[in-house]
Order: structure tokens, then C-alpha cells, then sequence
């Protein structure tokens, strides 16, 4: 007798699938998450923040943690906007390509959240997200090469 080896299709063993998600209108993180919390199961949380080091500031990115109960799966919402930046020090040349304000997805400056699971085959659509206040989530694979990847790999 033979064993059979199966395989999911869509769960790619070198990219990890992220989505984004942006807001209709500016609102508080606090509003936000409100209107998130009354309409799912499970609540998201503010947990500590991602610090990214650059070369002249220290940039650190808002985290929100939720657990499904049904699904056993933890998700996070990441802002990619840094919410505030510490200066380490003066900034002397002409083009440092370092600015106050950094985006975790530089390509995607629109974004506001960043939705991730530590499960490499999580669910986005078991999230209901406020359907006034959010755009359609847009999924897209996150390569190994990219620096995201390392940096969502060393704050899991």
C-alpha cells in the first residue's frame, strides 16, 4: 500500500500571505478597533509595538492582537505608518533617505494596517471588518527575500 502525500495548493512553503488594509477615512486606532471588536467574536488587543532601527531614528509601528476561538488562530493588524520616532542622532547629510515618518510597506504608502497571522495558511475572511470604515482586503504574498519578512519572522 502506498502513501499519499498531500499538499495545500495555495500555502507556498517561501512567501507568507499578508493583506492589507485601508481605511475609508481617518479615525483613531481606538475607534477603529472599537467598531472591529463589537462586530467579531474575539477582540483585538494593543500589544507592544514593532521597533524598526534605522540609521537616525528608531521607528515604532502600533500592534493589535486578536485570537479566534473557532479557527485557533492569532491575528495581527500593524500599522504602516510609524506612530512616532525617536531620533538617535542629528541627521548631517544631504540625502540620508531616512525621514521622520517611515512606512513598513513603502509601496504601498495607502495602507494603513498591515494584517498578519503566524499561521502560514490563516483565513483573512474570518475577520468582519466594518464595511463604512474599510476598503475590500487586498492579499499579497510576502517573499523571503524581502525585509518584511525578516522582520515579522524575528517579532513572532
Amino acid at each position: 500500500m502506498d502513501l499519499q502525500k498531500l499538499t495545500l495548493d495555495n500555502c507556498e512553503e517561501d512567501d507568507v500571505l499578508i493583506a492589507l488594509v485601508r481605511l475609508v477615512k481617518r479615525i483613531p486606532d481606538h475607534e477603529f478597533f472599537f467598531h472591529i471588536n463589537r462586530i467579531n467574536s474575539f477582540c483585538f488587543e494593543r500589544i507592544d509595538d514593532l521597533i524598526v532601527e534605522g540609521v537616525f531614528y528608531t521607528y515604532h509601528f502600533s500592534v493589535f492582537r486578536g485570537y479566534s476561538r473557532e479557527s485557533r488562530t492569532c491575528f495581527r493588524f500593524i500599522s504602516n505608518k510609524s506612530v512616532f520616532s525617536v531620533q538617535k542622532k542629528e541627521v548631517t547629510e544631504l540625502f540620508a533617505g531616512e525621514e521622520e515618518v517611515k512606512f513598513l510597506l513603502e509601496e504601498y504608502p495607502d495602507s494603513d494596517y498591515i494584517l498578519t497571522s503566524p499561521d502560514k495558511c490563516a483565513d483573512f475572511s474570518l475577520i468582519l471588518l466594518p464595511e463604512n470604515l474599510c476598503f475590500q482586503l487586498q492579499e499579497i504574498p510576502l517573499g523571503f527575500d524581502e525585509k518584511l519578512f525578516h522582520t515579522l519572522q524575528y517579532y513572532e
